[in-house]
């Protein structure tokens, strides 16, 4: 079954925080509309994150991640669960401090480079934490932030 984007207007996506609390400029819907001039912008503070609640189960095979350098994560925590069960760790990721589009892949599947891995799951709620910025002030950038996999 070939991969597609589980990310739709019917997932809702929720933020640790927008810089200044400007979501007009700095909002998490940028993290999705595919423009390369718009980005989520974090405030500042250690521990920034992103959860997004699939409208049906999905099982996630990819995770797709564009940094902004300089504001980046050295360390990834994905968790996930089902609906109604408490979120569950999947997998820790050691992304680049660099602008470059980051793909993980299941484990079980080949990529091109940069790459870390991610335990494919199946999963209703996914939480993405960026435990260790590469900023001194704890901010995080994301100008792209894909999943995919299989809708069930």
């Amino acid at each position: 079954m070939p991969l597609e984007p589980l990310v739709c207007a019917d997932t809702t996506a929720r933020v640790s925080s927008v810089l200044n609390r400007d979501v007009k400029q700095f909002g998490k819907q940028h993290m999705f509309d595919a423009s390369e001039e718009t980005c989520w912008n974090s405030d500042q503070g250690t521990c920034q994150w992103v959860t997004l609640d699939f409208p049906r189960p999905v099982k996630v095979s990819q995770l797709h991640v564009q940094f902004q350098g300089g504001f980046s994560s050295r360390l990834c925590t994905l968790e996930g669960c089902r609906a109604g069960e408490e979120l569950v760790k999947i997998s820790q990721l050691y992304p680049q401090d660099s602008h470059a589009m980051q793909i993980s892949f299941a484990t079980s599947g080949p990529g091109p480079s940069p790459r870390f891995q991610v335990e494919e799951t199946v999963l209703d709620k996914l939480k993405i934490t960026f435990e260790n910025s590469t900023d001194f002030f704890g901010r995080i950038v994301v100008y792209h932030l894909g999943v995919l996999g299989e809708r069930l």
